[in-house]
């Protein structure tokens, strides 16, 4: 399936949803959430809110420590309040790696806004490859990767987990209007 025929998924899917949602896309660093982020984002016109560029914009220096990642996680929702005043759909792409800061997410969010969690992964191999690369906006390298999987908790409640290679962009975003289009319930991770 195309780009265009994945278009047209989603102005069906707008026929069909309540909005706005909150779409949280998480992952290990490497796993592809951003690139697929940005792409969901722009398909389905929603504010995107990156966690790497918020910590580029807040801290001259970074670490990833809790301290650091909280403090980006509060950031990230102070900008879903802002987007929730224009009454856009909102895509949020961190690691949201522990269920604790995911329930925070679901309990501070503006409103009646559905909060569809998608997780990215990607094989470990795929991921060392792509952290040897420069990105715009992390600095996460294989390091960060490992103690970030190390604190990794598995997501309980339902969620789409969608796995990224370097090639398969087109049946990710195929997948995630299928999903949204089922996508009923809200705030599951209570």
């Amino acid at each position: 399936m195309n780009t265009n025929d994945i278009h047209q998924r989603y102005l069906h899917l707008l026929n069909v949803s309540l909005f706005p949602m909150i779409v949280v896309v998480f992952g290990l660093p490497g796993s592809g959430k951003s690139f697929f982020a940005s792409r969901l984002a722009s398909m389905i016109n929603a504010y995107y809110i990156k966690s790497d560029r918020v910590r580029k914009e807040m801290l001259k220096t970074r670490n990833y420590s809790v301290k650091e990642k909280l403090s980006v996680y509060n950031a990230m929702f102070s900008q879903l309040i802002e987007a929730k005043k224009q009454n856009k759909n909102m895509v949020a792409d961190a690691t949201f790696y522990k269920n604790e800061i995911r329930r925070n997410f679901i309990n501070k969010a503006p409103g009646n806004e559905r909060i569809i969690f998608i997780e990215v992964i990607a094989d470990e191999s795929l991921i060392r490859e792509r952290l040897k690369k420069t990105r715009v906006d992390s600095e996460a390298n294989f390091e960060v990767y490992k103690k970030i999987k190390e604190e990794w908790e598995p997501m309980d409640a339902p969620h789409l987990v969608l796995k990224s290679t370097n090639n398969n962009i087109n049946e990710m975003l195929y997948r995630t209007t299928d999903y949204l289009q089922l996508k009923d319930d809200t705030r599951t991770d209570k």
